[in-house]
């Protein structure tokens, strides 16, 4: 992958790998990738926490508990696997 900047982002690059002790500008350029996908991570997650706390109240009784364990493991509450 090339990537063509103008001179004046160029100068910030060079710049930047200096003051952030960078060796190459590939490691820079990764660097930036990785904080966008910590903060794409961080909006997603944020987004399911209000989506979760706008939603209607559950209550977690002994039946919710064993409803959800047949859901999600397809076996009947207490019920040992052999």
């Amino acid at each position: 992958m090339n990537i063509s900047l103008p001179d004046t982002m160029r100068t910030f690059v060079e710049e930047e790998l200096v003051e952030g002790g960078y060796q190459t500008a590939s490691e820079y350029f990764r660097d930036l990738v990785r904080e966008r996908q910590q903060y794409k991570a961080q909006q997603k997650f944020e987004a399911l926490i209000a989506e979760g706390l706008a939603s209607e109240a559950v209550v977690t009784t002994p039946e919710f508990w064993a409803e959800l364990e047949t859901k999600l493991f397809g076996k009947e509450s207490g019920e040992m696997e052999r």
